[in-house]
């Protein structure tokens, strides 16, 4: 007997149509999701699902921000599910916005309702009757729940092809579109005045400091001033920060050995895998054993634009809220939490921001924004954070520290395989382990103390484990965890979480095996990997590399693979990378899985961007502290890769092959930074372990050979 027909999850939680569809008696048809538009082109594929669905052209889907209060809540845009969780729920939804289309047309015309067919929105009956969507708008009732039993296309007119992004014109022209360019009546400007460290609190504020036309703000150590003339604002805050007198105490680590604080602990321990190994595998069972350590520094988001919102407090306690935050209903639930408010007072609205890769500030700066406007009842205001404050207070991702080993048997087969990881946790977003998690409230007259960062669990992925377990066939393995549960650090979510790391680790350990076994990484990696999509991205990347060629002499290829979290996209990268007087990476060459493809264009985007990126941190990127602050609060101090040293990147797609379509925005990361450290590890003859890949760990690598 066939299972009855189920909603996608997201469809389920969010059944009437209209919070996803409204359409107009204009023809146009508004389209309202819970993923948010974060500069990955999501809206763009999403709007090309719809339209397909609804037979409609594109240019008349009109893609609108997320919004707690008229769209559906899909929980967070994260972790590279927006098209495998949005899209299916979308198009069921537009089928069933199709359907009731149909059904209205076929009852004017009395006729039967598989005789109607939809063209460009234009609806046509079998005797040549005609109608449009608009037209038949009012009659169509979208308040109604989605009908599982409503069957979606097999295919479309868009999905699969190149369609331009819908953000980008705004974006290429200048003109206003993201949350820091928003300009509402009356609108007020603040700033927020840090603490200079981590758990300074005021003392003493001069009342001399206000100034006509200034508001201060003040709650406990949390200190803001606000008015209508954002130059006056920028100097007042200026006035204030000297004039303030903080109590400051050492609370950080010591930066240079981040090693040793991993490793103290106290820690939460996350058994992944252990099949066949018990304490170690140095003597069980026989063969060659290859160890080494990893290291990787905290990084910072590094977002283009520091991060912005927008919040109006009404006099009757209700909040509207404009923020670029990738989790809106998390972020209203969690002012409503902190607040003591009703969740329904709160009312948040999406709005782009220039930059996100991750849990970055956006949430934090919608609560400075909303406790600014709490003083002034009725008005507007905009906080933007300082680059000091992006760079310093917003959540970092983890530092980490990989133990592998393994060993090798006399056939030049891995027969055992051991790795522990040690990191702070992944995730301090809005309402995790159920507190607000947002940085002001810590700093209030009544404080909020937060738990230090908690993982997704392993079945979502992890964070500290993420991509811990390989993707090759393994015997004898044990993989664990150790997760920092107290730190005085705050990290959170940053593209791909613990995968980056892991990855780069157990790839730089699969050449190090395979260097052990004498043979070729690639064939070596092929001679694990039963996974024939993982093997043909691998293969795709090599020969599109042009692997086993000869290069000159400083110039190394390296390889780096991964199935992302293990169900996610698989993705493999060659890297060319040239060691001289600096590191400089040339060339990337990438291949990637991620099934049926809605728009291809838009996936090597994300599979470049990605790329990119993970050459910045890989390349260039720590965070650096003394005991007290973050000292690395400026772009002199805290670089970014140049535009002159991006490299060139090539991205292949593999076919689809009828496959559902999984996310492709975090694929590239742990697998660009292996081939990276693989490809110098060839060009210098010296294994360089610690993250960055600077000239200067390069000479310490050499040092210490």
């Amino acid at each position: 007997m066939a299972e009855p027909a189920s909603l996608p999850k997201d469809l389920a939680a969010n059944p009437v149509l209209a919070r996803w569809i409204q359409v107009g008696a204009d023809g146009r048809i508004d389209v309202r999701v819970g993923k948010v538009e974060l500069g990955q082109g999501i809206l763009t594929a999403l709007a090309q699902l719809a339209a397909d669905e609804l037979d409609a052209d594109l240019a008349d889907v009109r893609m609108l921000g997320a919004d707690t209060a008229h769209g559906p809540d899909e929980g967070l845009t994260a972790g590279s599910l927006s098209i495998s969780t949005c899209g299916p729920a979308l198009r069921a939804a537009a089928a069933n916005v199709r359907m009731l289309f149909v059904t209205a047309a076929a009852r004017d015309w009395r006729v039967d309702p598989s005789t109607v067919t939809i063209h460009s929105g234009r609806l046509a009956g079998p005797e040549g009757q005609h109608s449009s969507y608009g037209e038949l708008a009012a009659q169509v009732d979208l308040e109604v729940p989605a009908d599982p039993s409503v069957p979606v296309k097999a295919a479309g007119r868009f999905a699969g092809t190149d369609v331009p992004r819908l953000d980008l014109p705004d974006k290429v022209a200048g003109r206003p579109r993201y949350v820091q360019d928003i300009r509402l009546p009356g609108q007020w400007y603040a700033r927020v005045v840090r603490p200079p460290s981590r758990g300074a609190r005021l003392r003493e504020l001069d009342p001399a400091v206000a100034s006509d036309g200034i508001t201060v703000v003040r709650d406990g150590s949390f200190l803001a001033v606000a008015g209508p003339d954002e130059a006056a604002v920028l100097r007042a805050a200026d006035r204030v920060r000297a004039k303030a007198v903080w109590a400051e105490t050492d609370t950080l680590p010591d930066d240079d050995d981040l090693d040793a604080f991993l490793r103290a602990g106290p820690h939460q321990t996350i058994e992944v895998a252990a099949d066949g190994v018990n304490d170690g595998i140095s003597t069980q069972p026989t063969g060659t054993t290859v160890a080494a350590t990893y290291r990787r520094p905290f990084v910072a988001h590094a977002s283009i634009a520091p991060s912005c919102a927008v919040a109006r407090w009404h006099p009757a306690g209700t909040v509207e809220v404009w923020s670029h935050s990738q989790g809106i209903g998390n972020l209203a639930r969690a002012i409503a939490a902190a607040l003591g408010l009703d969740p329904a007072a709160v009312h948040v609205r999406h709005v782009e921001g220039a930059g996100c890769y991750g849990h970055n500030a956006a949430d934090d700066v919608a609560f400075d924004a909303v406790l600014v406007a709490r003083a002034v009842p009725g008005t507007p205001v905009q906080v933007l954070w300082s680059r000091q404050d992006e760079l310093a207070w917003a959540p970092f991702s983890s530092a980490m520290v990989a133990d592998a080993e393994a060993v090798v048997d006399d056939t030049g087969r891995l027969a055992a395989w051991r790795y522990d990881v040690y990191s702070q946790g992944h995730s301090s977003r809005p309402g995790y382990a159920g507190v607000p998690g947002l940085l002001a409230a810590t700093t209030l007259a009544d404080p909020a103390t937060y738990p230090a960062a908690v993982d997704p669990p392993l079945a979502n992925g992890g964070g500290s484990t993420r991509n811990a377990l390989p993707g090759y066939d393994l015997p004898n393995r044990r993989i664990t965890g150790h997760r920092v549960t107290e730190s005085p650090i705050r990290t959170s979510a940053m593209r791909s979480l613990g995968g980056y790391f892991n990855v780069f680790a157990i790839e730089s350990m699969m050449d190090e095996a395979a260097a052990v076994a004498g043979a070729d990484p690639l064939e070596f990696r092929l001679a694990h990997l039963s996974d024939g999509r993982g093997r043909r991205v691998l293969r795709m990347a090599a020969e599109a590399a042009g692997w086993g060629r000869p290069v000159p002499e400083g110039t190394g290829l390296g390889l780096g693979y991964a199935r992302y979290k293990g169900t996610g996209a698989w993705c493999a990268v060659a890297a060319e990378v040239v060691a001289e007087a600096d590191v400089r990476v040339r060339r990337l060459w990438t291949a990637v899985d991620v099934g049926r493809v809605v728009n291809p264009d838009g996936v090597r985007n994300q599979i470049e961007g990605g790329a990119v990126q993970a050459t910045s941190w890989t390349l260039l990127e720590r965070v650096r502290f003394d005991r007290r602050r973050v000292t690395s609060d400026t772009w002199e101090s805290y670089p970014i890769l140049p535009f002159s040293a991006v490299p060139e990147v090539q991205v292949e797609l593999a076919p689809g092959e009828g496959n559902p379509s999984i996310g492709a925005g975090e694929a590239a990361q742990g697998p660009t930074a292996a081939a990276i450290g693989n490809a110098l590890a060839a060009a210098v003859g010296v294994r360089v372990r610690d993250l960055p890949l600077t000239p200067e760990a390069v000479m310490q690598a050499i040092e210490g050979m």
